[in-house]
């Protein structure tokens, strides 16, 4: 992995206005540009808001939509990090994280596990992805997972057994709870532990990007951050406010943490695939009878 400037856009999308959202992203990709990074990551959806719910038709978008042309431009000088929905050629309408390079989808992650309990009932209007894919630039290997994705442990595993040294991670995660004994958020001290053991268990970089701002009177506290591999925060940014935050991703720090914590080399991917298939099978047999 090169060494990288990555800048974290903390920024509050309005709902349905992708015009308003796209002006708001360029706006911001020239503030990460002012501070010579090379990579500008945003939230879960920051090209549509949240609660779409009947309004996702008029603002899903294919990945060659040339509405999406000004952002395309915008990642000739800085790669882009970027939420949105994608409708399929199939007409599916699947939350999206897309990696823009020098103009192209470098790659685009399907939202694996769509959240229907409590706030939400994303499978009423979307669909959900089918894999799990690192993929490779220039800056190195990295891999994008979307949100609900990080509450299953599996996918971190995966993105990291296909060798990505950097997961970013897009949320749009509403302030719920009190966490005991602290002044933080319930769903923000879960937020950190959880970037925070991905970081450690699979010796990564963790970026998790949080969105802020209300809809339908639901806050979405902000927070981001990125964790290195020894666990250590390199960057916060604030609760509840827009914020451009900006941390250096050093290779040596992978290098220093892999030697001394080896777990990424001791990993038995093949045991794994092994004893998923099993399990797999066992309950497909199940369920059949």
């Amino acid at each position: 992995m090169k060494n990288i400037r990555l800048a974290i856009a903390q920024i509050g999308p309005s709902l349905g206005d992708l015009n308003r959202n796209l002006d708001l992203h360029l706006e911001y990709v020239r503030r990460a540009c002012d501070e010579d990074a090379d990579v500008v990551m945003f939230p879960e959806q920051s090209l549509t808001g949240y609660f779409l719910s009947d309004l996702v038709t008029e603002v899903a978008v294919s990945r060659n939509d040339d509405r999406l042309n000004p952002l395309r431009e915008a990642s000739m000088g800085i790669d882009i990090v970027v939420g949105f929905i994608e409708e399929t050629a199939d007409h599916r309408f699947v939350p999206a994280a897309g990696y823009l390079h020098k103009g192209n989808w470098k790659h685009i992650h399907h939202k694996i596990y769509l959240v229907t309990y409590g706030l939400f009932d994303e499978a009423r209007d979307l669909a959900a992805g089918s894999t799990v894919r690192a993929f490779t630039t220039p800056i190195g290997r990295q891999a994008m997972l979307i949100c609900e994705d990080l509450w299953h442990p599996s996918t971190a595993s995966i993105a990291t057994s296909d060798g990505a040294d950097i997961i970013y991670g897009l949320s749009s995660s509403p302030g719920r709870g009190i966490s005991g004994g602290t002044p933080e958020l319930g769903s923000a001290e879960t937020w950190h532990t959880l970037n925070r053991m991905y970081a450690q268990l699979h010796v990564c970089f963790v970026a998790h990007c949080n969105r802020v701002g209300y809809e339908d009177g639901i806050n979405f506290w902000g927070g981001s951050e990125v964790i290195g591999p020894d666990g250590e925060s390199l960057i916060r940014a604030p609760d509840f406010e827009e914020a451009l935050v900006v941390a250096t991703l050093d290779d040596s720090m992978l290098r220093r943490q892999r030697t001394r914590l080896p777990l990424r080399r001791d990993e038995n991917v093949a045991l794994n695939g092994r004893e998923f298939t099993r399990i797999s099978a066992e309950r497909h047999r199940v369920d059949v009878e």
